[in-house]
């Protein structure tokens, strides 16, 4: 069967891109073909939707994170088995850090030579819809946007103004058209998505979105305007052979903790770590491991779970003093602290580091970063520089340290406090910013080497 592929986008956030993405990917595979989904980071929480739609591994693919081999690269070989490949946009199409559109999904379907089919969300207009197209058809030639799939539509009537609308003003097909939603199938939290892990019943709402895109969206056709994909080479050691476990690194895993890239848990496989999955909230203290990774989540709503576990946050304690290695992310880091206030009650955490943790009503640190390592610590060298993104509405409620005690600068960003980021504590790094391993390859090699230094297993 010939591999396609092609990009889901719309003309903003909340314009309706997930609900199709989701829903296309669980409708092709219930067909039965192996869909690789990919999202165009960085993100987590539409990337795990995507994942259970597809039940295979959803991969970011980001033009500031990753350089543009990197992405070719990762795209090529993680969608080698592929029959149909769906790729994610974020934001709208063209919404990038400047006004170039830089990094945009637009820029994305550049590099990847892909078509574009465009979610449009049809609230309280007719015709302007056609202008919308024309324009986002005439902005940028490169692309190539072979179709349109209408959203929030609350009549037939509308329907067809529009779609007769679009199709004599600029040549490109209506595949279908989503009609207004009695219920609101991805409840929005922050600026995203509930997540996967959080809902009440995940694989009925793909069952949902599946018949959803099997009654309005003509998928035949849609399959028609996917490009058909090469089987392209893959750069020598791009993906490359993992080496036989040389570690044991724990994961926190759990309602609470569920930000990790597909990629960065790979990458630590294949540099020689065995994965060990834990669950913060259940389970009674640390197994015996070389290493633990903490990703974000939101920890604000497991709160109360979390801090109820007081032997596992006790054994956490108790590990990072005694040296293990210990790499936070965001929510990661937030567990690492004294304790979080959460709707006025305080919830104490694992009392790593010295600082008491609020949550805020508005973002508090939202985008891409990039640091500069200024002071030692046990994962990068002093010079290093980094890109990573941050999103968090957590806020620093109480810093009982000094900012000398944080080893990163920000050179883009908001970081911890005061322009500065990477709380240390013995082998401890832990950080509001989010890495990508594509685009750090050296982080999970040293990593695996960090835990390697251990004189003796920590238990």
């Amino acid at each position: 069967m010939q591999k396609r592929g092609v990009v889901i986008a719309g003309l903003a956030g909340g314009s309706g891109k997930s609900v199709v993405a989701v829903g296309i990917t669980a409708a092709l595979a219930r067909q039965g073909y192996r869909v690789v989904p990919f999202k165009k980071g960085p993100d987590y929480i539409d990337a795990g939707w995507l994942q259970l739609a597809a039940g295979r591994k959803c991969y970011n693919l980001d033009p500031y994170l990753m350089s543009q081999g990197a992405i070719i690269d990762s795209f090529a070989s993680r969608s080698a088995a592929a029959e149909r490949v769906i790729v994610e946009g974020n934001r709208g199409l063209f919404d990038g850090v400047n006004a170039d559109g830089g990094y945009s999904t637009a820029d994305l379907a550049v590099i990847l030579n892909l078509p574009v089919v465009l979610v449009v969300d049809c609230t309280k207009t007719t015709r302007t819809v056609a202008a919308l197209v024309l324009g986002c058809q005439k902005f940028d030639e490169r692309l190539d946007i072979r179709g349109v799939i209408l959203n929030q539509i609350a009549t037939n009537r509308q329907r067809l103004l529009i779609t007769e609308a679009v199709e004599k003003y600029t040549g490109i097909p209506v595949l279908g058209a989503v009609p207004r939603l009695k219920r609101d199938i991805f409840p929005m939290r922050h600026l995203g998505m509930v997540p996967h892990q959080e809902y009440g019943n995940s694989e009925e709402a793909l069952t949902y979105l599946a018949e959803l895109m099997n009654i309005n969206v003509d998928l035949a056709r849609f399959e028609e305007l996917m490009a058909p994909l090469a089987d392209a080479a893959v750069a020598e050691g791009a993906e490359g052979s993992a080496v036989p476990p040389l570690v044991k690194i724990g994961v926190l895993q759990d309602a609470a903790f569920q930000f990790y890239y597909s990629e960065n848990l790979e990458a630590l496989e294949r540099a020689g770590a065995e994965l060990v999955y834990i669950n913060a909230m259940q389970d009674e203290g640390l197994p015996e491991i070389d290493g633990l990774y903490i990703g974000g989540g939101f920890p604000e709503t497991g709160a109360r779970e979390l801090a109820a576990n007081t032997g596992f946050r006790r054994s956490i304690k108790k590990a990072a003093d005694q040296g293990l290695p210990i790499y936070a992310e965001c929510g990661g880091l937030i567990y690492l602290g004294t304790s979080i206030v959460v709707d006025g009650e305080e919830f104490p955490l694992a009392n790593v580091f010295p600082v008491r943790f609020g949550m805020s009503k508005k973002p508090q640190a939202h985008g891409y970063t990039t640091f500069r390592v200024d002071k030692e610590n046990a994962f990068y060298g002093i010079g290093e520089v980094v890109k990573g993104h941050e999103f968090r509405y957590s806020k620093i409620l109480e810093w009982r340290g000094a900012d000398e005690q944080l080893v990163v600068q920000m050179e883009r960003g908001t970081g911890f406090i005061n322009g500065r980021d990477g709380l240390v504590h013995n082998n401890v790094l832990a950080l509001y910013t989010h890495v990508h391993a594509d685009g750090t390859p050296e982080w999970a090699g040293k990593f695996v080497q960090r835990c390697r230094r251990l004189e003796e297993p920590r238990k």
